[in-house]
């Protein structure tokens, strides 16, 4: 994250959001700035007044969790097709996960990078992904919750996905993954789409 900026946004409690841009636009790395003393801490994880701030939406259509047992496990690439767009806010509250997001936009000048960072119980970060960028983890050790907040409702006959290990994107998992269905695994690569429909 060096020489990117964060933005300390405090809410009317006086308690921030910290919101920092990466390296794809749109996709923003969000963590609480938590307030502590001999009780423990609290934190604000979401605003609407704090995310519109940043052109981001606040208000979740659904929430869901993904429950993982075994380190290994790798769910992704996924993302939903337009008109369907998800924007996600993704964060873990069980365990340690890698989290990916990749660019899939036909118009962005970061098309097919990815970028990754660790989410975990500990460090609270959460993070926020646009329509058009898909998403995936890979679980850091065994028992991990991963929790969603998703704007747009889940359309089975929209749902599509892009292959973890397609070597257009070179993404640099930190383990081998040892779990993964068989529909993920098989996600065809970019090369082979005639249209990416985002």
């Amino acid at each position: 994250m060096g020489g990117q900026v964060r933005d300390r946004h405090t809410g009317t409690q006086g308690v921030a959001v910290i919101f920092t841009p990466t390296p794809l636009a749109g996709v923003w790395e969000i963590r609480p700035e938590l307030r502590e003393d001999e009780r423990g801490a609290f934190a604000r994880t979401s605003c609407n007044e704090e995310f519109a701030a940043h052109g981001l939406p606040a208000e979740w259509s659904q929430c869901s969790v993904s429950w993982n047992p075994r380190r290994g496990t790798l769910r992704g690439m996924h993302y939903q097709e337009t008109p369907y767009g998800e924007h996600k806010l993704v964060r873990c509250t069980m365990g340690r996960v890698f989290d990916v997001a990749v660019d899939l936009r036909t118009d962005s000048s970061t098309r097919f990078a990815w970028h990754g960072l660790e989410l975990s119980a500990r460090n609270r970060a959460a993070l926020y992904i646009p329509p058009g960028v898909a998403h995936g983890f890979l679980t850091l050790e065994d028992d991990c919750e991963v929790f969603y907040q998703i704007r747009e409702s889940y359309r089975p006959g929209y749902a599509r996905g892009v292959r973890w290990s397609d070597p257009t994107f070179g993404i640099e998992w930190p383990e081998i993954p040892v779990c993964i269905s068989e529909r993920d695994a098989g996600y065809p690569l970019v090369e082979s789409f005639s249209e990416l429909k985002i």
